[in-house]
């Protein structure tokens, strides 16, 4: 074989083996509803994605679109589902009904804090995940750091609700408000501080810092220390585009898709939500209330029917209500976020 022969074959050579390492090179699209500048994506989905990107020695990149650029963030499950995006941030409360497992996390009076929190919720909904969501790949679950109620007037007894309208953050809340004898005024967060400022609302279920985030704290100077509620959210993962991945990134994203990721990708976030606490706390314009014992059983008790409505619905769906229950209590007490 002559030179000229040898280089023409390692030439094409080289040009497959480039041309085969540009087709590697997977491009994932990232949706979620929040502002770029919001701390989950800045301390959440960013440090994952540059993670990522390390693990698999650059061949998985990502395009990260905010701000309901792919669709609403009522839709962020199908958009997964339907390969709008390939990963998508969903709030499965936004779709009331629809996932009742995993609303268990949001009745009152249940989580403590989104960082140990966030951790044994995934190692708790992975159990169910397949089951409830199939027609995506759940990469993990993590929450919201629990949120509380921010009102014009002092409320700190359940009582105090009746007749008032609130702004509830999930479909729980919603019904919270509704059964007990107030009214739900749905808006999006944006939209809180002008319907609280002109009057069509007495009050919010927020989390504290997003108070100060959306100027709500101009209007709310009254809050309750306690953890009320949070929110559940989903990393979802189209299937196919999933099960496509060459083996080695694949095992990649399986690798940031675990219990402990969940609690980094939401700790930044969490963090925030408690500054705001603290702020509130320490801001001698606002009043935070810290219920006595007498009251927090008077809360638990007038909202305890809504966890006897969840049982009942997630019965209905042919899974085993009590055993789901049992298996949240365990798995957040042992991770030490549960409210007891």
């Amino acid at each position: 074989m002559n030179n000229k022969k040898t280089l023409s074959i390692l030439t094409t050579t080289a040009l497959i083996g480039l041309a085969g390492a540009v087709q590697a090179e997977t491009s994932l699209r990232l949706a979620h509803w929040l502002p770029p500048g919001h701390a989950l994506q800045t301390t959440g989905f960013e440090p994952w994605i540059e993670s990522i990107s390390e693990a698999s020695d650059g061949g998985i990149s990502f395009s990260i679109f905010p701000a309901q650029q792919l669709g609403s963030a009522t839709d962020h499950y199908d958009i997964a589902r339907n390969g709008i995006a390939d990963i998508t941030f969903v709030a499965p409360s936004y779709q009331p009904s629809r996932f009742p497992i995993i609303s268990l996390a949001e009745h009152p009076f249940m989580v403590t804090n989104a960082i140990e929190g966030s951790a044994g919720f995934n190692d708790w909904y992975q159990q169910y995940a397949q089951q409830e969501m199939p027609d995506v790949h759940v990469c993990m679950a993590f929450i919201q750091d629990p949120g509380t109620l921010h009102t014009v007037e002092p409320v700190t007894l359940p009582s105090d609700l009746e007749g008032e309208s609130i702004r509830p953050a999930q479909a729980v809340m919603g019904s919270m408000v509704s059964l007990l004898g107030g009214v739900s005024i749905q808006v999006p967060a944006p939209e809180a501080r002008e319907v609280i400022s002109r009057g069509a609302a007495d009050g919010i279920t927020f989390p504290w810092d997003s108070v100060y985030l959306f100027g709500i704290d101009k209007e709310t100077k009254y809050h309750i220390d306690f953890p009320l509620y949070t929110t559940t959210f989903v990393l979802a993962m189209n299937k196919s585009r999933y099960q496509g991945l060459p083996e080695n990134e694949r095992a990649v994203i399986d690798e940031h898709c675990t219990s402990q990721w969940a609690s980094e990708i939401s700790s930044g976030w969490a963090r925030q939500e408690q500054s705001g606490r603290v702020r509130a706390i320490e801001d001698p314009t606002h009043t935070v209330h810290e219920p006595s014992s007498a009251e927090m059983a008077t809360w638990q008790e007038a909202t305890a029917p809504l966890m006897d409505a969840w049982r009942e619905e997630v019965t209905d769906k042919g899974y085993d209500a009590a055993a789901i229950e049992a298996s949240f209590r365990e798995i957040m007490g042992a991770a030490g976020a549960l409210y007891e």
